[in-house]
């Protein structure tokens, strides 16, 4: 791509929130590029949770029936294993809707659909190994730091992973949906709000047989907490681990690992002596949980993870993301249809939207950390009687068990979200 070219608005990141955005926006008649820094969307790991909200959007976009298509496995419920017995917190399948259940895709296979069909619009443009780097400036054509911003910086990568060529972008809009770490974020020099977590989470696989359990499972015993999600032949797992404790846990030894694996799960104590194999096998998810006071600046506007990090907790954080991209594309046609740099009121509007909803959800993984994820990795609960070893479970789940219809609840806000939005008419087809 040359240099100094224009588009209407630039998108940085080719994540969910970006390629949703990018395809409504084109859907709708805007002009718009997005700039996507690897080659592919293959990456290990990442959030691959769709939930009901998030299908339900992708009937109205007509892609229904091609994400149907894909390889996936369904959750139709939410709970743990604890030393008192199971518990269930949700039950999905009691929504209302032909979604009653989350998806397991991998996320590389919605996003090759999404920029498939966003490939059919004339006025789309994914660029692949294009790193967004800076942003360029109204007061002196990128080099300063004041003034509206009116596009990016982007260099182009090599198959190696090296930045190669530097070329400019124009926009009359820059949107920002390039992760927690986003480089936009950092250059526009604004500073999210971190709220502390007491956990990272470590990722690795376990291989899975035909007569496991299906769906997620949850596993709580002495102060160590388990999650496994069925990948079909292997079990994609997350042990959480106190806030900073990777390089100590590291030193005591893959064996020392394995051995409180196979203390978690008996039934797994044949796979667990072999897997992991090595630590090299076991990556670190620095958990983070911040958000952005303000979201914009003139002709820059922030969403995603960009603007508001989640925590693991409920797998929401892709959803949230996207809805925050519907409702953008939503408010900004309209301005970006009249021609010209959108105003900052219009921006506002679109973190006015979306600003409860982030502060609710946050809010409620703030009450899981304080009230149930600290307490559970005490670093003194393996020594304690608490609720995760107690004989009775707590009077919450109690209640869930006698009142089973009250799971719709818990379903409810982990998978449609305190504000679903909606495809605009103009978006559909």
């Amino acid at each position: 791509m040359a240099a100094n070219e224009r588009t209407r608005v630039a998108i940085a990141g080719g994540g969910p929130a970006g390629m949703f955005l990018g395809l409504l926006l084109a859907r709708g008649g805007i002009d718009v590029t997005v700039l996507e820094k690897h080659a592919d969307f293959l990456r290990d790991f990442r959030g691959d949770t769709v939930h009901p909200s998030t299908l339900t959007l992708l009937d109205e976009l007509g892609l229904g029936p091609a994400f149907a298509a894909l390889p996936q496995r369904k959750i139709t419920w939410v709970g743990a294993d604890l030393d008192s017995g199971p518990a269930q917190l949700g039950d999905l399948s009691l929504l209302h809707g032909p979604h009653n259940y989350i998806a397991l895709v991998p996320q590389w296979d919605l996003l090759e659909l999404l920029a498939d069909a966003a490939s059919r619009e004339p006025t789309f443009t994914l660029l692949r190994q294009a790193e967004v780097t800076g942003l360029l400036r109204a007061d002196d054509g990128g080099t300063g730091d004041g003034g509206r911003v009116t596009g990016v910086v982007w260099r182009e990568r090599s198959e190696g992973g090296e930045l190669e060529a530097e070329h400019r972008l124009e926009a009359d809009l820059v949107v920002a949906c390039d992760g927690r770490g986003s480089a936009v974020r950092v250059a526009a020099g604004l500073e999210p709000v971190a709220f502390g977590v007491p956990m990272d989470v470590w990722w690795f696989r376990i291989p899975r047989e035909p007569s496991d359990p299906e769906g997620a499972l949850g596993r709580i015993h002495r102060g160590q907490f388990l999650i496994m999600i069925d990948r079909g032949d292997y079990w994609q797992c997350g042990y959480l681990i106190r806030k900073g404790a990777d390089a100590s846990l590291r030193s005591e030894g893959i064996e020392a690992f394995r051995a409180r694996l196979a203390e978690l799960l008996p039934w797994l104590a044949d796979r667990t002596a072999d897997a992991p194999s090595s630590f090299d096998d076991v990556k670190l998810l620095d958990v983070r949980l911040d958000r952005l006071p303000r979201w914009h600046l003139p002709g820059l506007l922030i969403l995603g993870d960009a603007a508001h990090a989640m925590s693991p907790v409920g797998g929401v954080g892709i959803n949230l993301a996207v809805q925050d991209a519907v409702a953008a594309a939503r408010i900004l046609r309209p301005a970006l249809l009249r021609g010209g740099p959108v105003p900052e009121t219009v921006l506002q509007s679109v973190q006015r939207r979306r600003w409860w909803p982030t502060v609710l959800i946050q809010g409620f993984q703030q009450l899981a950390h304080r009230g149930a994820v600290g307490r559970i990795l005490d670093e003194n609960a393996a020594h304690q009687r608490n609720w995760t070893s107690s004989e009775r479970p707590p009077l919450p789940l109690r209640v869930l068990d006698r009142l089973p219809a009250l799971r719709v609840l818990p379903a409810k806000l982990v998978g449609i979200g305190p504000l679903p939005e909606h495809a605009p008419s103009w978006s559909r087809r």
